[in-house]
C-alpha cells in the first residue's frame, strides 16, 4: 500500500473513527458513503469508544505470506458497544483463554513494516482483554 493511503486511513486506524448516519442514527465502521441500514448519506464522523466484546474468533496457525513469524495468532469479530462488528487481531492475551462475550478494548499496535529496516512502520488497531 502506498504511503499517502496510510495517511488517509490514519484516523480510522488509530482512533477507530467511523460515521453516524444523520437519518437513522446507525453507527458505521469502516466509514462509507452510504448507510448500510437506510441507504442515506452517512458522512458525519463518529469516534467509537473502542470497547466491545468478542463475538466470534479463530486462531491462525498457517499465516499468509509476510505474517509467518506472527503465527499462531487469534483474530476476532469484535462487537463494539455502539453496534458495528470489527475484525481485528487479539493481543496481550497471556494465558487468558479467549471466550465468546469476553470484554475487550482497542489498543494501537504495530501491524507490520513495509520494506526493509528503513521503511515505513504500519500501526493500527488491535483488541486486548479489558484491564481491570
Amino acid at each position: 500500500m502506498e504511503i499517502p493511503r496510510h495517511w488517509r486511513l490514519k484516523q480510522q486506524r488509530y482512533g477507530l473513527v467511523g460515521e453516524v448516519c444523520p437519518h437513522c442514527q446507525v453507527k458505521v465502521f469502516p466509514p462509507r458513503d452510504v448507510c448500510p441500514n437506510c441507504g442515506g448519506e452517512a458522512r458525519t464522523p463518529y469516534t467509537f469508544s473502542g470497547r466491545g466484546e468478542v463475538y466470534s474468533y479463530t486462531t491462525i496457525y498457517e499465516a499468509p505470506a509476510g505474517f509467518e513469524d506472527k503465527a499462531p495468532y487469534t483474530v476476532a469479530l469484535v462487537k463494539l458497544e455502539e453496534g458495528p462488528l470489527v475484525t481485528a487481531q487479539l493481543t496481550d492475551l497471556g494465558d487468558k483463554p479467549v471466550e465468546i462475550g469476553m470484554p475487550v478494548e482497542m489498543v494501537t499496535r504495530r501491524l507490520r513494516q513495509d520494506g526493509d529496516d528503513r521503511s515505513i512502520l504500519i500501526y493500527g488497531y488491535k483488541f486486548r482483554p479489558v484491564m481491570n
